[in-house]
């Protein structure tokens, strides 16, 4: 997969959400001739997106991080609070810190594309050394997938559940109105350094995901057990999407997936931009020195990690409640470097099979734990049977003398 001079240019990417657009910028710093494809070439990106501080590379300005949360909180059986800095991106200063400048982009939907050419649908054809498809992931279907709801709320109304420079990582409070014998979710909510706190009920690992309605009348219910109070008219965000897309095969000659596309989706999380921030760098060294960009992306330690992720996310997907409950305090009380290895590190196999079989190991009941590694109720949430929409439990004002 050397980058051949015959070509158009060395590297096309294809895709220009937050991991198309570092590698595509980051070929362009190694002084590699780049073409970019996307429809929406300068459209900030509509999510919102989120990661520890110390994963995203050196190279990357202080203007990229919109807020900042010293230590945020989890609530399980009781409040842990996680030494770790975390932060919200700020997707303007993200964009321009991807500057494309020297780049050629096209505004176009990509029709066609192969290890070496990429043809747009309105006929123009290039001709790359190598081809990078960044272009997100596929339909959800029934695949194993992240839901989340977010209601953006003024950072005064918000300060009785999140404070300035405080965040909820994972909220387990009973507080969102699920019976036992639901689904579960659990919330998260951060500063957004605009003004806005985010609440998001997520639900991660259902086949199919969790309907949006749901997700909403529980994030409702969380902020009115709080005295909190909406006006109607505050914006909301929706998520929803696969977590369960594999790395890619070896060998050169072919596309090269990078992004959630490529595998960096975190299947227990459904964290990927700092990953992919992080590999940029990887993944072009490998084009300039003529190797395998998807063997130096994914080791085999790299692809262990994942199948022990996946693992998680296979018990996710089946846990009550008061399980999840149960399997986030075993877990929140690990070591620092086993909460990494699990939460971002992306080749960190022995202190994540240490993490993952002491969280198993702790999670009480013992019966529990046989739900957990999938030995009882394998497919217990598939095909569930979710109330349908019901306008009054989703409109936007959560009055607590309602509820």
């Amino acid at each position: 997969m050397a980058v051949s001079a015959v070509r158009d240019v060395d590297v096309c990417v294809v895709g220009l959400g937050p991991a198309g657009r570092a590698l595509a910028h980051r070929a362009m710093v190694a002084g590699l001739s780049v073409a970019a494809v996307d429809p929406r070439p300068d459209r900030l990106w509509p999510p919102t997106f989120s990661c520890w501080v110390d994963e995203l590379p050196e190279w990357l300005p202080a203007e990229v991080i919109a807020s900042r949360i010293p230590a945020p909180t989890v609530w399980t059986k009781t409040r842990h609070r996680i030494e770790r800095p975390y932060c919200v991106l700020s997707k303007p200063g993200l964009h321009a810190a991807l500057a494309l400048d020297d780049a050629t982009v096209h505004a176009g939907r990509a029709t066609r594309v192969d290890a070496h050419t990429v043809e747009l649908a309105d006929g123009t054809r290039i001709s790359a050394g190598v081809v990078v498809d960044a272009r997100g992931l596929p339909t959800l279907g029934a695949r194993r997938a992240a839901s989340a709801h977010g209601i953006f709320v003024d950072a005064e109304t918000a300060a009785p559940m999140v404070a300035e420079g405080e965040g909820l990582l994972l909220d387990w409070r009973p507080e969102n109105g699920a019976g036992p014998g639901e689904p579960p979710s659990f919330l998260y909510a951060v500063p957004l350094g605009d003004g806005t706190v985010i609440f998001e009920e997520t639900s991660l690992g259902l086949r199919g995901g969790m309907p949006q309605h749901e997700l909403r009348k529980r994030t409702l219910n969380r902020l009115a057990a709080h005295g909190i109070r909406l006006t109607g008219t505050e914006p909301s965000e929706a998520a929803h999407y696969p977590l369960d897309q594999p790395p890619p095969r070896k060998g050169t000659g072919r596309v090269v997936p990078f992004g959630s596309r490529g595998g960096m989706m975190h299947p227990a999380t459904g964290y990927s931009v700092a990953d992919s921030l992080a590999l940029a760098d990887t993944a072009i060294a490998a084009i300039q020195s003529g190797a395998d960009p998807v063997e130096a992306l994914w080791p085999w330690r790299a692809r262990l990690v994942y199948w022990m992720r996946m693992r998680g996310l296979f018990g996710l997907g089946r846990l009550t409640t008061e399980q999840s409950i149960a399997m986030f305090d075993a877990f929140f009380s690990a070591s620092p470097r086993g909460q990494r290895a699990l939460l971002s590190a992306h080749d960190d196999y022995a202190a994540l099979g240490v993490v993952l079989f002491n969280t198993v190991a702790h999670t009480w009941p013992f019966r529990w734990r046989y739900d957990l590694v999938g030995w009882t109720n394998r497919n217990r949430w598939v095909g569930y049977p979710f109330a349908p929409a019901d306008s009054r439990a989703e409109t936007a004002s959560a009055d607590p003398a309602e509820h």
